[in-house]
């Protein structure tokens, strides 16, 4: 089979070239943009290990998950593992969240669950939730910032959440009562 721009001696020499020479700027750009990335996320606190970090800011509070009316457990080591600590992680499973950076930073309950879904292994799902139903408490008060709440030292809070097909309509069963 004569592949387009292969026939001709003439024209393959130039098609060949022009792939050559396109693979080369490909493979430029794509290390130039990793680079680029990691200088930019060098302070950044949720990209960065604090290993090796002197963390003068830090901040614990506890929370409760709910999905579907359901209690979901908070897995241990979120952010943590042999080689690198993150900046907000969790030791235990008993929903204590730990916070520590440099200096202070306005930490946000979005921010724990974008660390569990990027560096823990089934991390939470939350594209699949239906951020309209949804809803978080600090210390037992609504707040309309949902997971934008930031995280205050020793507050407790309470997120609830709804998945997009959760049918609210299975809680029912529409008998009389016994």
């Amino acid at each position: 089979m004569n592949w387009p721009g292969l026939g001709n001696p003439a024209k393959r020499k130039g098609t060949i070239r022009y792939l050559i020479i396109t693979a080369v700027i490909a493979i430029s750009v794509g290390t130039a943009s990793i680079f680029i990335q990691q200088w930019l996320n060098m302070d950044n606190p949720l990209r960065v290990c604090i290993n090796d970090i002197e963390s003068d800011y830090k901040i614990s509070a506890t929370l409760e998950l709910y999905v579907d009316k359901q209690k979901i457990e908070i897995p241990a080591n979120i952010g943590n593992n042999e080689n690198c600590r993150h900046s907000l992680y969790t030791l235990t499973n008993d929903g204590v969240i730990h916070a520590e950076w440099k200096h202070e930073y306005p930490f946000e309950i979005g921010h724990f669950l974008w660390t569990w879904t990027t560096y823990h292994e089934n991390g939470f799902p939350m594209r699949d939730m239906d951020e309209s139903r949804s809803k978080v408490f600090v210390d037992g008060k609504e707040t309309g910032s949902l997971i934008r709440e930031p995280l205050v030292d020793g507050a407790h809070y309470r997120a609830e959440f709804f998945t997009k097909n959760y049918d609210e309509a299975s809680e029912h069963d529409f008998l009389p009562p016994q």
